[in-house]
């Protein structure tokens, strides 16, 4: 019996069609040989790795996607690895699209603020193929098993298959911008991003899987609108009143500059960001149990506030009006109000520190901002700010905050190259020393924004 044989073969008992599981042997053996060739290593080898991933996520596992040898793989080789994998066949499409850091600009966002933000050299994967019979097919790396929808179904889920809300989300929206959805499609997801950090894995798996559905249906509207149908996803279908902070970050991110969003228009531009300047997350892995909740409270409370200062947005209020004002609103309000005006404030005061190249100045705003977050809008933790306390006392720290929305998550560091990995691992021994657990820590750099990615060459 030849190898493509006792493929095919292996295929059908995993429960593929006997043509379909011809052409899947076939793809298989192609794979390996791309592998072999790109890896640099055996075919044997690339072939018992690609069988093993496929018999596991036939199998509804989860499969580990590291390559045999070294290096491991790309993003696009596991991607592309675990698609075919999970459905027989190569993707038609990839986009990829990054993680951000909230550099400055604490939910001032829906507030009609001005916000900085970096897009990070980390982000979310997805890969497409249409289907001809109106079923969707959702899979992810971080969840075993598919979700199958079918084409009409656009309720949500809940439970572990909720992470589909995102690109099904993203799905619902393209009518309301006036574009199509694809109907049937397969769908798989990867990503390098560290759960629950603060860096918006949700507007990126939002951005990616809007540049992808676009791509295969062939539509290229611009990249404003793009980021307008990851929010709209994420305020409509899974419920976040997010602004649009996340998503134009992800979306107008370019390496070694930040994204300055003035969210009234929405106006997005790029600050050129100072050489030497360096980030480090410390991710608590923390999440208060009503985190949803609580910034759905802080956004109703900071629209309260503007109503009571006769106002549409917190951005249109000033220091003074908000002085005249202050024994007739509630203390919460003001001190809601108080942060939101600050903080719109501090943004622009960096934009001026960054463009003079004084990341020292920039610095010191990031720890106001982070302490304005803990005692006025009270979204901080006592582990976000050991942190914030542990890092600005250590030499070649110029600021730290926490980043994204609060309650938990992670704090950013702006640094320069004198806080190595010898100084954060002492951070995170304190952290340990304290709560019983190290943070996670990691080290990112700025990159590039969303992009659809071929499938069929190296990127």
């Amino acid at each position: 019996m030849t190898e493509h044989e006792q493929l095919t073969e292996l295929c059908r008992r995993l429960g593929a069609e006997p043509a379909p599981a011809a052409v899947m042997a076939a793809q298989l053996q192609k794979r390996a040989d791309q592998m072999a060739a790109e890896r640099g290593v055996t075919r044997v080898a690339a072939m018992e790795y690609l069988l093993g991933v496929m018999v596991k996520a036939r199998q509804g596992e989860a499969p580990a996607a590291d390559a045999p040898g070294r290096p491991p793989l790309s993003m696009r080789e596991k991607l592309l690895t675990l698609f075919h994998a999970t459905f027989g066949r190569s993707p038609a499409v990839i986009a990829r699209a990054p993680g951000r850091i909230e550099f400055i600009g604490n939910h001032t966002d829906y507030n009609g603020g001005t916000v900085l933000g970096a897009a990070i050299d980390r982000g979310v994967w997805v890969a497409l193929a249409p289907r001809p019979d109106g079923v969707r097919q959702f899979a992810s790396e971080q969840q075993p098993g598919r979700v199958t929808r079918r084409a009409d179904a656009l309720e949500k889920e809940t439970g572990d298959g909720a992470w589909i809300n995102y690109p099904l989300g993203v799905v619902a929206a393209l009518p309301e911008f006036g574009l199509k959805a694809p109907a049937g499609f397969d769908f798989y997801a990867v990503s390098d991003l560290p759960a629950g950090a603060g860096l918006s894995s949700s507007a990126a798996i939002e951005l990616a899987s809007a540049l992808a559905f676009l791509e295969l249906t062939g539509q290229r509207p611009s990249r404003e609108t793009v980021v307008k149908i990851g929010r709209h996803a994420e305020n409509h279908f899974v419920g976040v009143p997010c602004g649009i902070l996340d998503q134009g970050v992800s979306g107008f991110g370019q390496k070694d500059h930040l994204v300055f969003i003035d969210c009234r228009g929405p106006r997005f531009d790029t600050v050129p960001l100072p050489a030497g300047a360096q980030f480090w997350i410390f991710n608590t892995h923390t999440k208060h149990a009503l985190v949803d909740g609580l910034y759905a409270a802080r956004h109703r409370e900071c629209m309260a506030a503007a109503q009571a200062l006769g106002v549409g947005l917190l951005v249109e209020a000033t220091p003074a009006l908000l002085e005249s004002a202050r024994g007739k609103l509630p203390p919460e309000a003001c001190r809601r109000a108080e942060h939101v005006i600050a903080e719109i404030a501090r943004v622009a005061a960096c934009v001026t520190a960054l463009r003079a190249g004084d990341l020292a100045a920039a610095g010191r705003l990031l720890t106001a901002s982070h302490r304005s977050s803990q005692t006025l809008f009270e979204n901080s933790t006592p582990e976000l700010d050991f942190l914030v306390d542990a890092l600005v006392g250590v030499p070649g720290v110029h600021g730290a905050r926490l980043t994204g929305g609060g309650f938990g998550g992670a704090v950013m560091a702006l640094t320069t190259a004198a806080f190595a990995a010898e100084q954060a691992a002492q951070v995170a021994d304190g952290y340990q020393a304290r709560f019983g657990s190290k943070p996670e820590v990691l080290q990112t750099r700025t990159g590039d924004g969303a992009a659809v990615v071929s499938a069929g060459s190296g990127a």
